[in-house]
């Protein structure tokens, strides 16, 4: 039997695919906007009117409209997170649901051995002309989680998904269920920079030199950042994903991946976040290597690139360099994702700089960002051995190398102006002697 039979055979509605989920599943939704947002719908609507129990979700950030984690769904369903966004963030922290801590690398290692899948629900792009379809903008753990033995993949194949180069192809014959839809591929718009992340951008630029290679994530930081790159020279690209402002770069020469020592010529990315002009730019663009997340995002891998400097957002940090980058206390905010998958990366890599980025105050200017202890409950995501750079609107601050007493002095300095005198106090009582500036 060709592709082609294979194919018109497992060909189902969306309605008849979700058919083969049970009660005590576990589910796998693929990552981001690579989530089939008709066919997890389906699912819900099935398992409600079905009345299946325990059926456990696996997902890193969602971008769909997540019902199973409604409330009325426990019975149904019980999400269990790697990554919180707007969607689930009540079902985890008002204990509906669960969250488990891991590195974004060591997720498929997960699933492949204490959270084996049963079920994976994707979307991919249209097969070739030998039946191999890609995973277009989520290679991560979408597609480790495919490839565990016993999982039935239930595969939205899509006209709108771009068409991905790297280690991100499926065949038409490990897809258990094939269905068809065009619904356009969840687009996320790129939010404006204001005065101070354009500030902290600047700053970050500074640290940023003619080759260096970058990780960089998504929002008004990031986007600020890549605003101030364009006078630099042979940029190359390593990272957990990409974003729209990465295709103004390209365009202009800046981003072109010629002075990377390790899988030179290619941007390296594990999945993709923006909107269509992203996906359209990445629809069969050879420049961009998908791969999955254990490669991409592993620490040894990343090390492999001289010159490779992350860059990465916090919530918190205290006096002594420490970072909580996931959490508002005992309140799971987002996740680990990949920040500390990079900066222990970049600590291995030849010339490798890390920076931990982020306004320096929250709530319109009432809490500061640097504190002399973190909020009670609130986690380490990033320890104070690992943080190297971190830089708010107000400077930069270097953490490697310094003494306890220096961390707290460089952190006081790039705090905001009205938090440095209870900063200041909380310095005279710990070290015993006056805050100076430096």
């Amino acid at each position: 039997m060709n592709w082609k039979e294979l194919y018109a055979s497992k060909l189902k509605t969306i309605e008849e695919a979700v058919k083969i989920i049970k009660s005590g599943d576990r589910v796998v939704i693929s990552h981001a906007v690579g989530e089939p947002v008709k066919l997890v719908d389906a699912m819900v609507d099935y398992v409600v009117k079905m009345d299946l129990r325990d059926i456990e979700i696996n997902q890193q950030i969602d971008m769909g409209h997540s019902l199973y984690a409604r409330p009325g769904m426990e019975k149904h369903f019980r999400q269990n997170s790697f990554f919180v966004g707007t969607n689930t963030r009540d079902c985890v922290n008002s204990g509906r649901g669960d969250f488990t801590p891991c590195f974004f690398y060591q997720i498929p290692d997960l699933f492949r051995s204490f959270l084996k899948p049963d079920v994976l629900l994707a979307t991919f792009s249209l097969p070739d002309e030998h039946g191999y379809c890609s995973f277009g903008v989520a290679c991560d753990y979408t597609k480790p989680a495919a490839e565990i033995e016993g999982v039935k993949v239930i595969g939205v194949l899509n006209p709108t998904m771009p068409r991905t180069h790297g280690d991100c192809f499926i065949h038409i014959r490990d897809i258990d269920v094939i269905v068809e839809d065009d619904t356009p591929v969840t687009e996320l718009l790129i939010p404006e920079s204001g005065d101070v992340e354009l500030a902290i951008g600047e700053h970050i630029a500074s640290l940023i030199k003619d080759g260096d290679c970058l990780q960089l994530g998504i929002g008004g930081i990031p986007d600020a950042v890549l605003k101030f790159l364009g006078g630099k020279k042979n940029l190359g690209i390593h990272s957990e994903m990409l974003s729209d402002g990465i295709v103004d770069l390209y365009e202009k020469g800046v981003v072109n991946c010629s002075a990377k020592n390790f899988n030179p010529d290619k941007m390296v990315v594990s999945f993709l976040m923006g909107t269509r002009r992203l996906y359209d730019f990445a629809d069969n663009n050879p420049c961009i290597y998908m791969a999955p997340v254990d490669y991409v995002n592993n620490p040894g891998i990343i090390g492999r690139n001289d010159n490779m400097v992350s860059i990465n957002s916090s919530l918190q940090v205290n006096l002594m360099g420490e970072a909580c980058s996931e959490a508002m206390g005992l309140k799971q905010f987002s996740g680990i994702g990949g920040q500390v998958d990079f900066i222990r990366g970049a600590a291995f890599s030849k010339g490798g700089r890390s920076i931990l980025a982020f306004s320096s105050t929250a709530k319109k200017g009432t809490i500061s960002r640097i504190v002399p202890y973190l909020t009670y409950g609130a986690t380490v995501t990033t320890c104070r051995n690992d943080v190297d750079y971190v830089v708010t609107e107000y400077g930069i601050a270097r953490m490697k190398g310094r003494t306890l007493r220096d961390r707290a002095r460089q952190l006081i300095r790039i705090a905001a102006p009205q938090f440095r005198e209870e900063l200041s106090l909380e310095f005279e009582k710990r070290f015993a002697e006056k805050y100076l500036e430096v």
